[in-house]
């Protein structure tokens, strides 16, 4: 646990792409990355401002399905976007999980992508250690710098 971050998981990655092709790609291609292949999302509501409703469900091969529901804290456009799932809209308090914070900085010709996950306490963030969060969160942002570096 660092005191200023919390029981923080993350990852970082380099994108050969500006912060504003990544951010067009986060916001508006959400279904194309968001689950690690072969799972696949379907967003549901993403209304990107503060109190905005975040509502995506992800479906895997063998049929499981998660819907994950939340409300926008933050949104700094080409930036940042912090969300937690910690409410749903309107709200309402529902058993917390996370915080999910993802920045977008200008590095050189191209963007340093940060995607975190900030916990309650240290249980909920070993299990979601344990989930595989490096291996999935890592996917995801592979799938992500494959669309934003091709367009």
């Amino acid at each position: 646990m660092n005191a200023d971050t919390g029981y923080e998981l993350a990852i970082e990655r380099r994108i050969a792409a500006t912060p504003a092709r990544v951010w067009q790609v986060w916001t508006l291609q959400l279904e194309q990355w968001w689950a690690p292949r072969p799972w696949q999302t379907r967003v549901i509501e993403l209304d990107l401002r503060p109190g905005g409703r975040s509502c995506m469900e992800m479906s895997g091969p063998g049929g499981e399905v998660s819907v994950m529901e939340g409300v926008v804290l933050e949104i700094v456009p080409e930036r940042r976007i912090v969300f937690t799932n910690a409410f749903r809209a309107g709200w309402i308090p529902q058993t917390p999980f996370m915080v999910g914070l993802f920045s977008f900085a200008a590095d050189g010709d191209g963007t340093l992508y940060r995607a975190a996950s900030r916990h309650w306490d240290e249980a909920t963030m070993k299990q979601h250690e344990e989930m595989g969060f490096q291996q999935g969160w890592a996917q995801c942002a592979a799938q992500l710098a494959e669309i934003a570096e091709a367009g």
